[in-house]
């Protein structure tokens, strides 16, 4: 497992895309030097704040595992915080081939990016969860056909019988988006309200916590209601479920004993498929019906998008504690909190 060198001071890394500026506010709030591995394309993004000590400046983000990067990661006695550009940008293989300490779990990561594996996790919490569909001939209703990995909604559509998902597949081929149908991943589609459940389980405390909740804005598919039914028909084209922002949302209290309970099964599941479990945060990602039920069709091992709304706190976050709290700052604290009881080796591998 990785650690930190020795009492030098610990440096939090990340990528510059996805959730950077929360985790390295969060960072220096904690006291913490931040580092930035940035493509050329931003660095005049980023270079607009304070709380930014340094930057590793590459091509491309995949750089993070090549010796220049490790070199300089290792002489800062960085941890880096991995988002979702990690998944995005580099295999599981390169990703656990890192060997500056990561925060959280980099093992569990291979099992968010895997379609199959993600359902095994989520059957061995307990969580309700939408019927697989094995095979395009099994197809008997309306299906949302997805991409591995995390690709922010990216390519994902809709289909209702065998025709419609080749012709889906035929278009993401042509795209350059996927090489065959080998590549697409076919779910139940459960209607409802879309709610993402942002987590922190501490193994240092042995407690988790909710802190936030949101909604995903994706194009175009929640702006086609703003188009009359007559000119959606004649429209044509497909609409994509493309992520471009996070709307807040609270939930009913009477749905939050649940939502606890779902998320300590979570992990408790992790722990026995995946040493060492869930450490940091993670997101349970579903719909809740008409009965208030929650289907649960996604998990992210790692820090969600949608806690980029919460920089000062959640109302959840304000439940359990007395002073501004995001995810990137709670992160933060769990490495100072790990380090004073010499815990490091529990939270990063």
């Amino acid at each position: 497992m990785a650690t930190t060198t020795g009492k030098a001071a610990i440096t939090i890394a990340t990528l510059g895309s996805h959730c950077a500026l929360q985790v390295l506010k969060g960072a220096k709030d904690e006291g913490f030097r931040t580092l930035l591995v940035c493509e050329k394309k931003r660095v005049g993004l980023y270079e607009r704040f304070g709380f930014i000590d340094d930057m590793i400046i590459v091509d491309k983000f995949s750089e993070v595992a090549g010796d220049r990067c490790k070199t300089i990661l290792k002489k800062k006695n960085a941890i880096i915080v991995p988002h979702g550009t990690l998944i995005s940008q580099m295999s599981s293989d390169e990703i656990e081939k890192i060997e500056t300490p990561i925060f959280g779990n980099k093992w569990i990561l291979r099992w968010e990016a895997d379609r199959e594996m993600k359902q095994k996790l989520m059957e061995e919490a307990g969580l309700r969860t939408p019927r697989p569909i094995k095979s395009k001939d099994d197809i008997d209703g309306l299906c949302i056909v997805k991409l591995h990995g995390a690709a922010g909604g990216k390519g994902y559509y809709l289909a209702w019988n065998r025709e419609s998902f080749e012709e889906g597949a035929k278009r993401l081929v042509q795209q350059g988006m996927i090489r065959g149908e080998q590549d697409l991943y076919i779910q139940e589609f459960i209607r409802g309200v879309p709610a993402y459940l942002q987590y922190f389980y501490s193994p240092v405390t042995k407690s988790l916590e909710l802190l936030g909740v949101d909604r995903r804005y994706e194009s175009d598919i929640d702006g086609i209601g703003r188009i009359p039914a007559r000119q959606q028909l004649g429209a044509g084209g497909e609409p994509s479920y493309t992520v471009v922002g996070n709307i807040p949302l609270v939930l009913r209290e009477s749905l939050l004993d649940e939502v606890y309970r779902m998320g300590e099964g979570f992990c408790r599941a992790a722990e026995r498929l995946v040493k060492p479990g869930m450490p940091g945060p993670f997101c349970l990602e579903g719909v809740y019906d008409s009965e208030g039920k929650f289907t649960t069709f996604e998990f992210s091992a790692r820090i969600v998008a949608g806690t980029n709304l919460y920089v000062d706190g959640s109302p959840y976050s304000g439940l359990l504690y007395d002073e501004p709290m995001s995810m990137g700052r709670r992160i933060a604290r769990e490495v100072k909190v790990a380090r004073k009881k010499n815990r490091l080796a529990s939270i990063v591998t």
